[in-house]
């Protein structure tokens, strides 16, 4: 017996399926507790994010030689447009007094310091970052609002620097774990009431792929706890959206197959096994392609993405043993009245033989050629917006989709003060080596000062104020000016990180991740392609759409992103991210739809099996598609820029993959290329089952 039969037995035997349910209580039982202490082990701090080998993350590591907790500056501004008053001054210096015993608050507050055209002070409070990342550095940016803004006496008060644009930044990412499972599980039900037309069946997919998330993140939690696995508010957000989108994408495929073979087996435990015996397959299939491409992220650079693939790959996994396990011991549990009000009675009609998808396949049959030609062109035009493609990645005001108070303090900032104030490069040399280091960076154009250097154990640290916007190409090129100086000296070692230098080395580890990830991913797609479809042509067409579709949602998108809402650009990792989701997930359409024409290929022919194939699974990769879609698109219901651009193009793919690409693009291609769509498998040669017929030209029958 198979692999794939002994499987099909275990959650439809007649008695297997009771131990299958009690073998998943017990398991959500056990783990079910620890799911929600996954966000108790986010780890958000900077390093999480960065490139482990970059020159800024090697800085951040050894300047906590200097000072024993990871601390991060919050610049307190206060304006008077009409000028700073006696009076002002004061109140700001009573203040900094009042600083300096937040909790939280480390080191020596400095200021407040007037500006050169008496409008405007700053004060800067060191504040200890904590473990918590983001999150340790909300309540005592919280008490710094409070405590400038109380007898501010008419002065506009701010909190920015990356201790303000930290603090806003944990206020976006709060209670994003709750919000985006609500949303997600609201969007989940309408569409499955939509799809299933039951106001039962949807219990079933839903309770399984909750399940499934519940098991992955406390599997997650125990990975991160006791392994080293690096989780942060990013991957804990998209593990959400992943498993319930994908796991309904499963649910969908098998319920379809189970509804079908419901049809033609009295016995709905025979008809789950053969449901699961070809069903099982392509959901097999699918599922290895997302798991092994998120598996290619852990080749990158930036933490945040080496992280991601894990988390990914793990709750793509726990779904697909949800689906093919606990979805149908439950299906097969509560038998055929779970249908109703359209129950798939024994001996009755397909529907989907005469339904919309039929009629949509005998279209495309009469011109398929013209018909994936004119596809492919209007696919191409919609590449036409790459141009306006910018992932450059995004300032801090970019980041979010509104103007927290820590943007409007930076943009006073820089009215008033060197635009570099409260992000300055922080410098780390040999202790004999400093003087020269700091000659060198503080006579490097584009650097306002330097403060004097502090020793530790042999090294030196000092600080270098830049004279244009932190996260600015400008401070970006004036960076590479200053490591360019200070690797000069000899002997110094010195090394060169801070928020700029953060920025630059995190946008061009994204650059290499894109140029090593990506190709990556095709070929394991690829590999993965022609060991299911026995072929080669096959596989090298499904992925040409796949990369055409990738490139059409990438250019609407970005044409949406700058003339519709207006966002400044895009995210490093947005290129990155977007592929790997739409090619993994978008992949699995192909999957579904491809497997199910191999097999009716088999037996009538490569030009009917892509009709039957159409039509018998059309309505549940649309189905599945707008779930999906929907899923991710909630992610746009976030605060922060870089989840709405990915929520978007991802959604916009997943339309364009089920309703234009898998539908009507692949079936033309299949119908045109008929028998050579499978070499040079066995359905390539002429003598197959219902090839010798389709041989003829068309004309002559």
């Amino acid at each position: 017996m198979s692999p794939t039969r002994n499987l099909a037995a275990l959650p439809c035997g007649r008695r297997s399926k009771w131990v299958v349910l009690a073998l998943w209580l017990v398991l959500l039982v056990a783990l079910g507790p620890l799911a929600g202490k996954l966000m108790g082990a986010e780890d958000n701090q900077a390093s999480s994010w960065l490139p482990g080998n970059a020159e800024s993350t090697r800085v951040l590591e050894e300047q906590r030689a200097f000072q024993p907790v990871d601390t991060a500056q919050a610049v307190v501004v206060y304006q008077r447009t009409g000028g700073i008053t006696a009076a002002d001054q004061a109140e700001a210096t009573r203040d900094a007094a009042e600083f300096a015993t937040v909790p939280h608050v480390v080191g020596r507050v400095v200021g407040p310091v007037l500006s050169a055209d008496g409008q405007a002070m700053q004060t800067i409070v060191p504040i200890d970052i904590g473990s918590n990342g983001w999150n340790g550095l909300k309540p005592a940016v919280d008490r710094l609002r409070q405590t400038a803004a109380a007898d501010s006496n008419g002065m506009t008060t701010h909190v920015t620097g990356p201790a303000g644009t930290g603090a806003d930044q944990a206020k976006a990412f709060a209670g994003i774990d709750s919000s985006l499972l609500a949303a997600t599980v609201s969007v989940v039900i309408v569409l499955l009431l939509l799809t299933y037309r039951s106001p039962v069946l949807w219990i079933l997919p839903l309770v399984s792929a909750a399940g499934a998330l519940s098991v992955s993140e406390a599997l997650i939690y125990l990975l991160a706890e006791h392994s080293g696995l690096t989780v942060n508010a990013q991957s804990a957000g998209i593990l959400v959206v992943l498993v319930l989108g994908a796991g309904t994408d499963y649910a969908l495929l098998l319920t379809a197959r189970y509804r079908e073979e419901l049809r033609r087996h009295e016995d709905r435990h025979e008809a789950m096994a053969f449901a699961l015996h070809r069903a099982g397959p392509a959901i097999l299939a699918s599922s290895a392609t997302v798991i092994a491409s998120m598996l290619c992220l852990l080749i990158a650079e930036m933490n945040s993405t080496s992280g991601l693939g894990p988390v990914c790959a793990i709750g793509v996994l726990v779904a697909l043993l949800a689906m093919l396990t606990l979805l149908p011991a439950l299906l097969v549990i509560v038998g055929r009245w779970v249908f109703w009000p359209v129950r798939p009675g024994y001996g009755t009609p397909e529907p989907t033989r005469t339904g919309r998808w039929a009629h949509i396949g005998e279209w495309i049959g009469r011109r398929p050629r013209k018909v994936w030609v004119g596809t492919a062109l209007a696919l191409g035009v919609c590449c036409v917006g790459l141009v306006s493609l910018d992932a450059n990645g995004l300032s801090t005001a970019g980041t979010f989709t509104g103007k927290p108070d820590s943007v409007v303090g930076q943009q006073v900032l820089q009215q008033h003060f060197p635009a570099g104030t409260g992000a300055p490069l922080t410098i780390i040399s040999t202790a004999p080596g400093a003087p020269a280091v700091r000659e060198a960076a503080g006579t490097t154009p584009g650097v306002a000062a330097t403060t004097a250097p502090t020793f530790h154990d042999g090294q030196a640290l000092f600080q270098a104020t830049l004279t244009d916007p932190p996260d600015s190409q400008a401070a970006k090129d004036t960076v590479d000016r200053v490591r360019a100086a200070v690797h000069a000296v000899p002997d110094a070692d010195a090394k060169v990180g801070g928020s700029t230098a953060v920025i630059l080395d995190a946008g061009r580890a994204a650059g290499n991740d894109n140029r090593a990830i990506i190709p990556l991913v095709l070929g394991v797609v690829l590999l993965i392609l022609a060991a299911l479809l026995r072929a080669v042509t096959a596989p090298l067409v499904l992925i040409a759409t796949v990369v055409l579709s990738y490139a059409a949602a990438l250019g609407i998108s970005a044409f949406f992103f700058a003339h519709v809402f207006h966002f400044q650009g895009e995210d490093n990792a947005f290129p990155l991210f977007v592929f790997v989701f739409l090619v993994a997930l978008g992949i699995d359409y192909n999957i579904f739809l491809m497997t199910r024409v191999r097999e009716e290929s088999a037996q009538h022919g490569t030009r009917q099996g892509a009709l039957n194939g159409l039509s018998a699974t059309g309505g549940v990769i649309t189905s599945a598609g707008l779930i999906l879609a929907s899923t991710f698109a909630v992610l746009g219901t976030l605060p922060i820029v870089g989840f709405a651009e990915i929520g978007f193009a991802v959604a916009l793919g997943v339309l364009l993959d089920t309703l234009v690409v898998r539908s009507v693009l692949v079936t033309a291609l299949t119908m045109d290329l008929r028998r050579h769509m499978w070499w040079p498998g066995p359905l390539s040669r002429a003598d197959a089952p219902g090839e010798v017929a389709e041989a003829v030209p068309s004309g002559r029958r």
